[in-house]
């Protein structure tokens, strides 16, 4: 559990723990202050409290650990805004040796159940109600790529918990809601798929429209499978209530009917079928917690959201097509979905997405309504490939293998009077609620103190970027608190349906950099600031036109080389960097390597998909997608780290590389021949069956613990395969690299057996040479 102890009881990890105190030596750090927030992230020393939180009048931050109280008297002073506030009379009886549990200080994150009141001015107050989930399913797909879809979803629908209200949408040509109250007749209503449809025309369709909307609490509990006469509840049932109905369509639905001629594709509607899904849920009372789960396999041809022509001549758009402004219909069904995701926002509700195609589906237009709704993503060749079907049932999974899944969360930040909020990088959308801790400068989701997250679960992981104010005066040395706070609450509905309030409240050292930045160097975290270098650079590609990142990220790599290198002027032989920067110069030559980067190896789709994922992980999956991790297994010592570099391959080595979203085990060539005679059957050679169940052992740990499910290859030296693992690492021994291979052999040791790689790529030694001769130029 790595990941509990880098990221400790808050789950906040930052790039600098300890602060600059003015503007300008914040700029002059060249990587900005940010905080990397896990929001509900489960640990077992965090306490829940049966009660509401005590506010701040002024500011309305919570009680915590850092807050001074005053027993005598009986108040608190809040240390954002330094206001006094006196305890409540239940608060009476506190204490220096009778402490409220969020006074103590190693209490840092608490969490607060909060019992929803049921006041019927207010319906967004009353109880929450039970999850809905609505699968939207695409029959445009061979019959066998169907038949996988139609048993994933047999399963899920199986491990939902019997209270979740289930709907189901079909679509092809036409967009198709199946009516799951009525056994004794199927009864469909269908939506032209050609046409945009608004929500209210899906309600005035469906007979749901406000005239006459029934809310979903009259539901007669104790009915099973007959007509009820309840408005939504025509189409939306308990789990246990339509499971048997449900089966019975899916073994009924057949493949889209429509013909499709020669040359063309099929006619596809995804746009309508997943407005149709919103709109319904449009019907379901405020508060519900909701997710639209869609399984699509093919490009949208047809309305909103058509991303390629049924022309099968027309190729999808690539990402030279985006650039040079030649894919036409890439803005309109951009907006489609920016216009989509408003409305789940506001409804409250998540867009999941499940694509498994050979060609493109549209992940690169989706991305905007996925991202601010928090859904999940999973992107693969077939959805009988492990990586979807195990995604899939990881989804609906209980107990140690559940993902959370958590509903209508909010997010809210308080900071220290001289701290800005940028904005967030990562699965939100912003409220737009300004304070006077909103920064002018806007980076991801902005202009506000307070986002919605629809939709998240217990890896969710986001990005806060932060400024400080551009006055100096009040931040000089004598003159304010020398440590600065933030404070990040997350209300949420949990999988049961209860409120929760998680407060998490951290404290860090302002310093006077000018005069001193040993502290500073010592609160760099590497591995942070490569992860939030990457979003950042992510983020700058899809925004900003004609950006180039490798040479944005080679002049920030130098700046910070400079500021922070230890050299004589002019002398690259003399430059040094203290071990607290020692490994980041590696982590962004990978990052110029990576698909978050270099992106003409991938289609929009892929590129998208990484983004997502990227930006809503925590800080160690995510180092692992900029820098992989390799680890060797040999007769001679136990599994230990090996350099991600060409010199770690060896003939008789196994070679395990965890680059996230594949996971690679590599036979060295004589180990490869060994199993292909067959040794590790033989009881003498019980040894060599160990070493070969070893790396097996280890990637099926990862595979356990990851979403999406990695795609496992098994490879040998040589083989068509093996370049899974040779396109990661550093090509330190190239073709054309025969005449330094002597020098460079004896500083790394290159193993017997090892390999060349075939690319006209720079090793990082030689990206090292260069760095360190731009850094101390004069």
């Amino acid at each position: 559990m790595a990941n509990l102890d880098s990221e400790g009881i808050d789950g906040v990890r930052m790039t600098w723990n300890v602060w600059p105190r003015t503007k300008l030596e914040a700029s002059k750090c060249v990587i900005p202050l940010a905080a990397s927030i896990a929001p509900i992230r489960p640990h077992p020393d965090i306490p829940t409290l049966p009660y509401a939180p005590l506010r701040c009048r002024t500011c309305s931050a919570v009680l915590n650990a850092y807050s001074q109280v005053d027993f005598a008297a009986k108040f608190w002073i809040c240390p954002f805004c330094y206001q006094r506030n006196h305890f409540p009379l239940h608060y009476a009886v506190i204490s220096e040796t009778n402490l409220p549990c969020e006074l103590y200080p190693q209490y840092t994150t608490v969490q607060y159940s909060l019992q929803a009141s049921t006041n019927p001015s207010n319906p967004s107050s009353a109880p929450q109600l039970q999850p809905v989930f609505v699968f939207v399913l695409d029959t445009c797909m061979i019959e066998e790529e169907l038949g996988f879809a139609k048993s994933a979803m047999k399963q899920a629908i199986g491990l939902l918990p019997e209270h979740a209200l289930v709907g189901f949408v079909s679509f092809g040509t036409q967009a198709q809601l199946h009516e799951l109250g009525f056994t004794e007749m199927s009864k469909v209503y269908v939506f032209k798929g050609s046409k945009e449809v608004s929500k209210e025309q899906v309600l005035e369709q469906l007979g749901l429209s406000a005239a006459w909307q029934r809310p979903m609490a009259w539901y007669p509990k104790g009915l099973s499978n007959g007509y009820i006469k309840t408005g939504v509840n025509w189409f939306l049932l308990p789990a246990s209530d339509c499971e048997y109905t449900l089966n019975s369509l899916l073994d009924e639905l057949q493949t889209d009917q429509w013909p499709v001629e020669a040359g063309r594709r099929a006619s596809r509607c995804t746009g309508v079928a997943l407005s149709v899904a919103a709109g319904l849920l449009g019907a379901c009372l405020a508060g519900t917690g909701a997710r639209i789960i869609a399984l699509v396999g093919g490009p949208c041809t047809e309305g909103p959201g058509t991303i390629v022509s049924q022309d099968l001549s027309e190729p999808a758009r690539s990402h030279k097509d985006l650039d040079k402004g030649a894919a036409p219909y890439f803005k309109k069904a951009v907006k489609f979905y920016d216009s989509l995701a408003k409305q789940l926002v506001s409804q409250g509700h998540v867009l999941d997405l499940f694509a498994s195609a050979l060609d493109q589906v549209g992940v690169a237009e989706m991305k905007v309504a996925i991202e601010r709704t928090g859904g999940l993503i999973v992107l693969a060749e077939s959805f009988g490939h492990s990586v979807c079907k195990d995604s899939f049932k990881r989804v609906f999974e209980d107990r140690e293998h559940s993902l959370g899944l958590c509903f209508n969360g909010m997010l809210e930040i308080n900071c220290s009077k001289d701290i800005k909020v940028q904005g967030i990088i990562g699965p939100c959308t912003s409220l737009e609620m300004k304070g006077t801790n909103v920064s002018d400068t806007v980076i991801g989701e902005g202009n506000t103190t307070t986002w919605k997250m629809c939709g998240l679960d217990k890896s969710t992981c986001m990005t806060v970027l932060f400024d400080l104010s551009s006055t100096d005066q009040s931040n000089v040395p004598g003159t304010v608190n020398p440590q600065l706070y933030l404070q990040f609450l997350t209300g949420y509905q949990d999988p049961e349906g209860k409120t929760m309030l998680r407060v998490t409240t951290v404290t860090r050292r302002w310093v006077d950099s000018a005069i001193s930045s040993e502290e500073l160097i010592q609160g760099f975290d590497q591995e942070t600031a490569a992860v939030v270098m990457a979003r950042i650079t992510s983020l700058k590609m899809e925004t900003e036109e004609g950006f180039d990142a490798t040479r944005w990220l080679d002049r920030n790599l130098i700046r910070l080389c400079a500021k922070f290198g230890n050299y004589r002027k002019d002398d690259p032989s003399s430059f040094s960097l203290n071990p607290c920067f020692s490994l980041f110069p590696q982590f962004v030559f990978n990052l110029r390597r990576s698909q978050f980067v270099l992106v003409f190896n991938n289609s929009p789709d892929e590129t998208a998909y990484f983004r997502i994922i990227l930006n809503r992980e925590t800080i160690t999956n995510a180092a692992v997608m900029v820098q992989p991790s390799l680890i060797s297994y040999t007769f001679s010592s136990p599994p230990q780290p090996a350099l991600l570099d060409v010199a770690s391959v060896s003939a008789d080595r196994i070679l395990l590389l965890d680059s996230y979203f594949s996971i690679v085990v590599f036979h060295g060539i004589t180990i490869a021949q060994w199993r292909s005679m067959g040794y590790q059957n033989q009881p003498e050679h019980q040894a060599f069956a160990l070493l070969l169940e070893a790396p097996q052992v280890d990637a099926q740990i990862i595979i356990r613990g990851r979403f999406p499910v990695p795609r496992l290859v098994v490879c040998d030296q040589h083989g068509s395969q093996a370049r899974f693992l040779l396109a990661k690492l550093n090509p330190s021994a190239t073709y054309n690299s025969a005449t330094d291979t002597a020098t460079y052999n004896s500083a790394i040791d290159i193993a017997p057996g090892s390999d060349i790689i075939f690319t006209d790529d720079v090793s990082l030694q030689v990206f090292c040479e260069h760095l360190q001769r731009l850094a101390v130029q004069s």
